[in-house]
């Protein structure tokens, strides 16, 4: 027999007579829930004790208790340093799976309906291979849009309108990553300064989508309309074959640290939510104040009811976890890449299917993870960042200044063909979520435009925000006129995006990147709601251009397998799904030891040929030049190759619209200073693969 779950069914269950609520807490010693008039939410209509069972889960039932309820609990316990119990303070329900808003800083948990009709709507059900993530904000990517009606501009309904979902479809994206969209506030130094939390990584709670971002009209019908139009918004994507991933934050709250609002777990369990030693101090791996404890059994619990919840009621397709280390982290407080919540986020039948992405580091001790995390996560892979963007930018400046590049290409070689050096043969290229730019840190644009941050409209006299840019502004700083300096960027910005999207690995691009939005050289702008961090819809001709160039690359990684390797090669074994990798010098020979590692060499030829089981065989050449002075290149002479056929050249503003020029192997090319050019190798497969690995890069 199996055995009953005794932290089973928390939050609230509603049945033929009436409603239960189920709350755990180990250390309250009283509890009682309070009813209150939908009209009139502080007027209190009920108050229900609630009684504590074996294993510390406190119940109340009661016939009032239904959809459309609003609740709040009040707990009473002892005083202690790790206990905060307040019996007047109205907290919320973590499970709560609906939220009104009923005060400055003040909400009432609400009950809703699960019900929802989904149709003939499927999850698109991407592989990792095939998926290229558009990291967006969901009030952002609406908000300016034209297209758009005005009442539904930075809505969920905004992001699923049919103008939005063309656009995305057009650019060729497959997966939407939103910006966190669980219930959040601002922090209190934002409220008293009068700014807002835009990003949203301030979590209120882990059940319920944020009202904020959904229609006024669907405000007014409350909670359930809140959660409805969310609901819509994923099935309308999912009927494009777009995905949905949430970005989740779980391993903070937004009570802050010591002194912050008390609005849930502080109230209910102090001493079991959050990380803190004997004298109540809290112990802070995510530098926002307070911690969760994944060490005890009951957060790791409600982060995985909330996924189930999230993966299998509203039907999202992937998270995003936000600081991953710090839920990886055991009651020693070091990280374990087999802690049982990740272990139970791999091997949860609901989450069978579901993207799990790992932002792979903390603020604490040991925080830095990257490749440390178990198969089956992706992971957001920040040596990807750094290396590329130093290649094509840090790098030509100090070649500018100094004469010279300081380092060769092997280390940009092994990035570009799936960062094996980080990520074990087991897990393959694609644990490596691929980018160049996130939500946080300068936009593609201002990488090109901007050599220091320039954040001061944040209120902190520009001391938030990285300094570790590895931005390069090509001569100005900031908005130019000067045409040289404006072609430099623009090729800069076309060399970033072709790397991200020809190398092996599940790239994710930030929004607004697609046609180079700027912030002006803000780095760090989670406090600006505005046209700064909004998606401009009337573009220039350069940008129009950059959009034309993004999706000219997702389509030549669509139609081109040996791009999207799901494998690492083995050098003389044929391995599907992977890439074979041959590695040439700018005249055609092999590449050597010395090649990889020398500053004087900073030119490639990577002949990729594929070994798919679905798709049809595909090779292809990349020529990649780190030098500003154009270069003379002897295109190989490979077994199997017969001609070589020009995709894309970054050295044009404007991309080749169909395959181009046809080239026989030992023909002599010329590749423009700092830039790429793609070809498609045609010719016979031959099964015995030759030269070097990505692996004798260092």
């Amino acid at each position: 027999m199996t055995p009953v779950d005794p932290l089973r069914n928390l939050g609230v269950r509603i049945g033929p007579h009436g409603g239960e609520l189920r709350v755990y807490s180990e250390h309250a010693d009283a509890m009682e829930f309070c009813l209150f008039d939908p009209k009139d939410p502080d007027w209190r209509t009920k108050t229900v004790e609630m009684h504590r069972d074996a294993n510390n889960v406190w119940l109340g039932r009661s016939r009032s208790l239904q959809v459309g309820s609003l609740y709040a609990i009040r707990a009473s316990g002892p005083a202690s340093p790790q206990n905060m119990f307040n019996p007047e303070t109205l907290l919320l329900d973590p499970y709560a799976r609906g939220l009104t808003r009923v005060g400055p800083e003040e909400w009432r948990s609400t009950v809703v309906s699960d019900g929802f009709d989904w149709g003939d709507s499927r999850k698109p059900g991407t592989p990792l291979d095939h998926t290229v993530v558009y990291e967006a904000h969901v009030r952002g990517i609406s908000r300016q849009n034209p297209e758009v009606p005005e009442e539904l501009r930075g809505t969920y309904a905004g992001l699923a309108h049919e103008s939005t979902i063309g656009y995305l479809q057009h650019l060729g994206i497959t997966a939407v990553e939103l910006l966190p969209v669980h219930a959040f506030t601002s922090e209190q130094r934002l409220i008293r300064e009068g700014l807002t939390n835009y990003w949203g990584y301030n979590t209120l709670g882990f059940f319920s989508p944020h009202a904020p971002y959904a229609t006024r009209e669907a405000q007014a019908e409350g909670p359930e309309g809140v959660l409805r139009e969310f609901k819509g918004m994923v099935k309308l994507l999912h009927e494009a074959g777009i995905e949905v991933i949430l970005d989740v934050v779980y391993n903070h709250t937004s009570e802050e640290g010591i002194g912050g609002p008390r609005t849930s777990f502080r109230g209910l369990d102090n001493a079991t939510y959050y990380r803190q030693d004997a004298d109540g101090v809290y112990i802070d791996v995510t530098g926002v104040g307070n911690t969760v404890d994944f060490g005890h059994p009951v957060p790791q619990r409600l982060v995985l009811d909330s996924l189930r919840y999230w993966a299998d009621e509203v039907q999202v397709d992937g998270f995003r976890f936000d600081l991953a280390v710090t839920l990886g982290r055991g009651e020693d407080l070091a990280y374990h890449r087999d802690h049982p919540l990740l272990t139970a986020m791999l091997a949860d039948p609901v989450l069978s299917g579901v993207k799990l992405i790992a932002e792979p580091w903390d603020v604490g001790m040991g925080g830095w993870q990257t490749g440390n995390f178990a198969d089956g996560w992706s992971e957001w892979n920040d040596r990807y960042r750094d290396r590329v963007r130093n290649f094509w930018l840090a790098d030509i400046a100090d070649a500018r200044r100094n004469g010279q590049a300081p380092i060769g290409i092997g280390g940009f070689a092994t990035r570009l063909a799936g960062s094996s050096n980080t990520f074990s043969p087991e897990r393959g290229p694609l644990a490596s979520i691929n980018f160049v730019t996130a939500h946080d840190g300068f936009t593609m644009a201002d990488l090109t435009a901007y050599n220091v941050k320039h954040n001061l409209g944040n209120g902190e006299d520009n001391r938030d925000g990285t300094d570790n840019n590895r931005s390069f502004n090509h001569g100005v700083e900031g908005p130019t006129h000067d045409e040289s300096v404006l072609l430099d960027r623009h090729k800069a910005m076309r060399n970033l995006m072709g790397t991200l999207l020809l190398s092996a690995g599940v790239p994710m691009i930030t929004a607004g990147d697609e046609y180079g939005r700027s912030q002006r050289g803000n780095n760090n702008a989670y406090c600006q709601d505005s046209e700064l961090t909004w998606l401009s819809w009337l573009r220039t001709r350069e940008q129009r251009e950059m959009f034309d160039t993004t999706r000219r690359l997702l389509q030549l990684r669509r139609e081109n397998p040996a791009l999207r390797p799901s494998r690492f090669a083995v050098l003389g074994q044929t391995t599907p799904n992977a890439s074979h990798m041959d590695w040439y010098d700018a005249t055609g020979a092999l590449m050597d030891d010395e090649d990889w590692n020398s500053p004087e060499n900073r030119t490639l030829q990577y002949l990729a040929a594929s070994t798919p089981d679905k798709e049809e065989f595909n090779r292809v050449l990349l020529i990649v030049h780190g030098v500003e002075d154009d270069v003379e290149v002897s295109l190989p002479v490979a077994p199997g190759v017969t001609s070589y056929q020009l995709l894309w050249d970054s050295a044009t503003e404007v991309p080749i619209a169909e395959d181009g020029i046809e080239l026989e192997p030992g023909a002599i090319r010329t590749v423009g200073g700092t830039s790429m050019q793609l070809y498609r190798a045609n010719g016979p497969r031959v099964e015995a693969p030759a030269g070097t690995t990505a692996e004798a890069a260092s």
